[in-house]
């Protein structure tokens, strides 16, 4: 009895130091680098540290309340109100109501939004449409939907991103944002004291400063992780929340379908996974990924240069220009399907840069979200400025047809499906990825915080 007894205290006192280890620290600035800027949409990683959505998205893809507390859908999906969190105030001390939230939604969407119109009833906001709006809540979970300040209560327009989130700006220097803790956020204060954000950061320089305990978060481009694993980094990934498509515009030489069918039938998406993203991508010909559909593996993959030659026929296809969304290894994946398009009697001339003067394609990058797939859909088609299809019901049957519609039309040529990756120093805490794939960094903590 006594030797148990003693073994018991012993077993309780080694658990007491790694129970207190376990415990998330408050305090301690977390420092993050960035190649972009910080406040780039859609997936800027300070936009979700300051600013709110109505709703959001929890880590299975499921829609939660946020500055919107319920909501509640009439006349057939066309109309939908959604009832304001009470208390809630942006980080200058303006209450949160619903005018300043429509203001916000009606300057982050001049147009072309999911809604007709939306107006402020008391603590209500009001969406109304001509058409169904059956992934509206889970559409305002996205980045193009957070709330920011338009109009303070003074009548001021705000300097910068005001928002409800859980850190707030306090500067910019020397090319580091500063945010600090929102002690009164209505979610909680988070851990971390302040976040410094260092833009512009090339990769190698991101994981030298994490190596030598100057950084806590740096990036990881899908294609080189296996060399973040080799140099022993600590790496996070998500699901396959990027899409690698192929824009094509129907214009000029690319209004006739039978080319942009070509086009799309010479690419070959095995080399663009193997020796381009280094077998990090999977190979895909579905707009959304097989994990949330089931049936991405009924579009095929397979590359078919007969079948090019034969959609184009005796055309002769005036030269082509490709732009390109983004930098190394997209840049990369274009040069090798303009090869791919020179062998099926295609000749192009790829530009850098996305802003290329109305250039004939445009290969990009196009996020996704782990949600509802109807609403995945949704609000992968709108990044893309691609028009939604009519669904008759939320169904799978729907949804492939809808998506088979698109697929069709060859505007839209989705190649490979990526995951989001980051990489933490030894002494982040819980560091977790957000059903977007952005790091969530309110809830991490550092191990030597005080």
């Amino acid at each position: 009895m006594l030797r148990r007894f003693a073994i018991s205290c012993v077993l309780i006192l080694l658990a007491l130091p790694l129970a207190a280890r376990t415990r998330p620290h408050y305090g301690g600035s977390l420092r993050v680098e960035t190649e972009r800027d910080p406040w780039q949409r859609p997936d800027g990683i300070a936009r979700r540290l300051v600013l709110n959505g109505l709703t959001s998205l929890d880590a299975g893809g499921v829609v939660r309340p946020a500055l919107a507390t319920e909501w509640a859908s009439a006349d057939a999906d066309h109309r939908w109100q959604f009832h304001l969190r009470p208390g809630v105030h942006f980080h200058d001390g303006t209450p949160l109501t619903s005018v300043n939230v429509v203001a916000s939604l009606n300057t982050a969407c001049p147009a072309n939004c999911p809604w007709s119109t939306v107006h402020a009833l008391g603590a209500w906001l009001v969406f109304t449409s001509d058409a169904p709006m059956p992934n509206l809540p889970a559409l305002l979970a996205s980045d193009e939907f957070l709330i920011a300040l338009t109009i303070a209560a003074d009548g001021k327009i705000p300097s910068g991103n005001v928002g409800t989130g859980p850190f707030q700006v306090a500067g910019f220097n020397n090319g580091i944002l500063l945010l600090q803790a929102n002690e009164s956020c209505w979610q909680g204060r988070p851990f971390a004291d302040a976040i410094e954000i260092r833009a512009h950061r090339a990769i190698h320089d991101q994981w030298l400063d994490l190596s030598v305990g100057r950084a806590d978060v740096a990036e990881v481009p899908a294609e080189m992780v296996r060399q973040a694993q080799q140099q022993n980094l600590t790496v996070i990934a998500s699901p396959a929340l990027l899409l690698l498509a192929l824009q094509q515009f129907e214009a000029g030489p690319l209004a006739n379908p039978l080319v942009r069918a070509a086009i799309a039938a010479a690419i070959d998406r095995s080399a663009l996974s193997n020796v381009i993203f280094q077998k990090q991508g999977d190979v895909t010909a579905s707009l959304l990924p097989q994990s949330l559909t089931g049936y991405a593996f009924l579009f095929s993959t397979d590359r078919d240069l007969n079948r090019a030659h034969e959609l184009r026929g005796g055309l002769t296809v005036p030269p082509l220009t490709m732009a390109v969304d983004g930098t190394g290894a997209i840049q990369l994946a274009a040069q090798r399907i303009a090869l791919n398009l020179r062998e099926a009697g295609f000749n192009v001339q790829v530009n850098a840069g996305s802003a290329a003067q109305h250039p004939d394609l445009l290969l990009r990058m196009l996020p996704l979200e782990d949600g509802a797939p109807p609403a995945v859909l949704d609000e992968l088609l709108r990044s893309a400025g691609q028009p939604l299809p009519a669904m008759t019901d939320a169904s799978t049957t729907s949804l492939y047809k809808a998506e088979r519609e698109i697929l069709d039309r060859h505007t839209l040529v989705p190649l490979l499906d990526l995951p989001r990756v980051y990489a933490g120093s030894a002494r982040m805490r819980d560091l977790r990825l957000c059903a977007d794939g952005s790091p969530d960094l309110a809830d991490a903590s550092l191990e030597d915080a005080p």
